[in-house]
């Protein structure tokens, strides 16, 4: 999707308050339309927006002896993507907006953000606490190293987005700004900060990061990827 497009989808859509509410009391007679209600007359769960929910809560406050709210977002514009039918491994914590496109075999460690638009390609292992910003292209068998960032580029919309190609390897907490493409095999140094392109097969590092290298057989040993953590 290009930016002008993500950007209508968010400033168009239904913005939403999703909550879990459990309530107890005296249940009988309330009208849980417009809501999801799981329970009985004397407990259970109501899942929804919390205005529908709210409204139930303060119209039949004297029958409800108790509640407890769980609410992890206000206002939210796009909703998480629905991971049940994806081929790949996510663990626990991973953050996945919808319109996002991960690939088959993919790998996305806990604490991962994966923001709108985003693509993964297949075999790529995203790792502890990595963002991948709106609208990065994540190229194939790849892997992002824990607390990298790859900047977004849903606003401005003019700026272009983050393209990584096959078989990169980005180390910890590198930063790739907006527009760099890297090319297939690079090889990005923990805590680089990468402002402008990186050929094929390059080995860059620093703050800018800069050429060192062209990939070699020592750096092949040093960045062996395990398929067998990508396999299901």
């Amino acid at each position: 999707m290009d930016t002008q497009a993500l950007i209508n989808m968010i400033a168009n859509s239904k913005k939403t308050t999703p909550v879990e509410v459990f309530i107890k009391g005296e249940l009988d007679g309330i009208d849980f339309s417009g809501v999801k209600f799981f329970g009985n007359s004397e407990f259970g769960t109501v899942f929804g927006d919390w205005k529908a929910v709210g409204e139930i809560l303060e119209n039949h406050k004297n029958k409800i002896k108790d509640h407890h709210i769980k609410s992890d977002r206000r206002n939210s514009a796009i909703p998480m993507l629905d991971t049940k039918d994806l081929n790949c491994r996510i663990e626990p914590g991973a953050i996945i907006r919808d319109t996002a496109e991960i690939g088959r075999n993919c790998v996305i460690m806990m604490g991962a953000v994966i923001n709108l638009g985003a693509v993964i390609g297949d075999d790529t292992m995203i790792d502890m606490n990595v963002v991948v910003g709106g609208r990065v292209i994540i190229g194939k068998h790849c892997h992002i190293g824990a607390g990298a960032v790859l900047a977004g580029v849903i606003e401005p919309p003019s700026a272009q987005p983050v393209i990584i190609g096959d078989n990169v390897m980005i180390g910890a907490n590198a930063v790739v700004l907006e527009g760099v493409k890297v090319g297939n095999n690079a090889v990005i140094a923990a805590g680089s900060i990468v402002t402008t392109d990186v050929p094929d097969e390059m080995v860059v590092a620093g703050a800018p990061a800069k050429i060192i290298k062209k990939r070699d057989e020592k750096t092949n040993s040093k960045t062996v990827f395990v398929d067998a953590l990508r396999q299901l």
